[in-house]
């Protein structure tokens, strides 16, 4: 699976720990940035590009998915959660990680570094990663109607 990182300063540590951490465990990792460390960064443009690049290889047939990371994984989440197709999904625990591969096709993971340790991260990072989605009809229907949202600003009941 290729997966596609990207965080802003506060998230930089955790990222280079997962970087190397994913990649010995099998995972081809794409680094979105930052490259140093920067107080003053501006995440947006890191997380989109990493989120374009899920998106991209998705619809190209490539198994593929995306973590965004920064203090809280709040503005990361917002952040990818423009680019149309992504569903970014914010995990604080081992649930919330696998619920959103689970319920929602979560194809993005947002963590706060600031919250977890960096072994607590990796645990959730690689459950999000392992979990299949359900393909439960609730759950597609569900997702079809936030994308035609997305797609068309067609709110389906």
């Amino acid at each position: 699976m290729r997966v596609h990182i990207a965080t802003d300063h506060a998230g930089l540590e955790l990222s280079d720990y997962l970087v190397k951490h994913l990649t010995a465990k099998g995972y081809e990792m794409v680094n979105h940035g930052p490259k140093a460390y920067d107080a003053e960064d501006d995440y947006p443009a890191f997380c989109i590009n990493a989120a374009k690049a899920v998106v991209a290889d998705q619809r190209a047939g490539v198994d593929a998915l995306g973590i965004v990371l920064g203090g809280s994984g709040n503005g990361e989440q917002i952040a990818a959660n423009k680019v149309e197709g992504i569903r970014a999904a914010l995990a604080w625990n081992l649930d919330t990680a696998k619920l959103a591969r689970e319920h929602n096709n979560a194809n993005v993971i947002a963590v706060g570094g600031r919250q977890h340790t960096v072994e607590e991260a990796a645990e959730l990072i690689e459950a999000f990663l392992a979990e299949p989605f359900s393909e439960a009809e609730r759950h597609v229907r569900r997702i079809g109607k936030i994308a035609t949202y997305e797609t068309t600003g067609e709110v389906i009941d």
